[in-house]
């Protein structure tokens, strides 16, 4: 059977009140969310593992660039050929790369009860969860935001009976931002951030199609 998201949240919520991890589970109530993009070997999340992690603070219309996590991730089995043409993380670039449970301690500790922001993000915290919810028996509680989401809401009403282009590439030139290191998590998080911080405190941007 399976158990709806919700449901889910609020059994671990009472499992863990008392645990290390009862934080976690608390309303956030501050000014920060955490950009956060995972390079995996497979956009199927049965069969993908993850090779980097990275994350970086917002803090209101600041993104705190030197707050942030790159993580690399010892090289898994599935790391093929076919997954390095999109990352270009070879195995040789994973030579120094850390467990997955390492891995998993820093970003609980690092985005802490913060809202999780990024493109797709469902994605990234499904394959998190893929990995903490045996390890720690919960999967991530945070919000979670949507950054084409965000862009589609702003910009809709400039678009009357168009299609809104809500590709990464799209969405980055409609915004004037880089796209810094492209396929890298932290390059990717960064991005995302740079974005946000776009559309929620900048000007609207115009809608050409």
């Amino acid at each position: 059977m399976i158990i709806p998201r919700a449901v889910r949240r609020i059994k671990e919520k009472y499992d863990h009140k008392s645990g290390p991890f009862a934080h976690l589970f608390e309303s956030y109530n501050g000014d920060e969310v955490v950009s956060l993009d995972c390079e995996t070997t497979s956009l199927d999340v049965k069969q993908g593992e993850i090779v980097s992690i990275g994350a970086v603070k917002i803090r209101g219309r600041k993104v705190l660039t030197s707050d942030r996590l790159d993580i690399k991730l010892k090289p898994p089995k599935s790391l093929t050929g076919d997954s390095i043409k999109i990352h270009k993380i070879r195995e040789s670039d994973l030579a120094e790369g850390i467990d997955i449970q390492d891995a998993l301690q820093q970003v609980l500790e690092f985005v802490g009860n913060r809202p999780i922001l990024g493109y797709y993000v469902n994605y990234d915290i499904r394959m998190l969860d893929k990995f903490i919810r045996p390890l720690y028996g919960f999967g991530l509680p945070n919000k979670a935001v949507e950054l084409s989401h965000v862009y589609h809401d702003i910009i809709k009403w400039k678009s009357v009976g168009g299609n809104v282009d809500l590709r990464f590439d799209t969405i980055s030139k409609k915004l004037d931002i880089p796209m810094l290191e492209r396929h890298t998590a932290i390059g990717d998080a960064l991005t995302v951030a740079l974005m946000y911080v776009r559309l929620k405190y900048g000007d609207p941007p115009e809608a050409h199609y």
